[in-house]
């Protein structure tokens, strides 16, 4: 079995961790690729090698270095996130496909690397309003980071029609659905030959 990518981008806030977390509960074929991060732990519910491999960005620079990443951002000001190759590996040599959940220069930029191989779904807020209060509704992030992420947000929202699909999270078990079906077909087509 040649493995697959499904990458799921969103602005901060969209729900794209809801539904991955969704499928990797309904879909047993998926794993998820664990994104490396110089940022804090949110709350003691977030544990490293499990949400993220937590690194300091002197770590994290060395891999850049290294060519160890399939991408990497500086998100926000000194807040590094990237997608290690070894991990792309490890989760194909189990058997099974990866599932990942990134930033939408991530998204857009593993697109670019594994082409066919990858499904890229844009996972879209209702509104900018709703965005702010689901943020806020989290209890995570400072009113300047909130702020912040709302200013990005509409700047990521400017991608969308770069990826495969698009999905409008207006409605959690609507948007658990579609993701599914978007999935399924995706996992069941076969490869084009080029």
């Amino acid at each position: 079995m040649q493995g697959k990518i499904i990458i799921f981008s969103a602005p901060s806030g969209a729900g794209k961790t809801t539904i991955v977390k969704h499928l990797l509960n309904v879909n047993p074929k998926l794993s998820f690729s664990i994104s490396a991060c110089t940022r804090d732990k949110r709350g003691r519910s977030e544990e490293n090698g499990k949400d993220y491999y937590f690194i300091t960005p002197e770590e994290f620079k060395k891999k850049i270095g290294n060519g160890e990443f399939v991408e990497w951002e500086e998100v926000y000001e000194g807040a590094f996130y990237g997608t290690l190759k070894s991990e792309i590996e490890r989760i194909w040599d189990s058997g099974k496909h990866v599932i990942l959940d990134v930033d939408v220069k991530g998204g857009l930029s593993i697109k670019r690397f594994y082409k066919d191989r990858a499904l890229a779904v844009f996972v879209k807020p209702p509104s900018i309003d709703e965005l702010a209060k689901r943020l806020t509704a989290r209890n995570t992030d400072s009113a300047s980071s909130i702020s912040s992420r709302v200013f990005k947000a509409k700047f990521e929202l400017g991608f969308e029609d770069q990826f495969d699909k698009v999905i409008v999270n207006d409605n959690l078990e609507k948007a658990f659905a579609e993701a599914e079906k978007l999935v399924n077909e995706f996992l069941d087509a076969q490869p084009t030959i080029v």
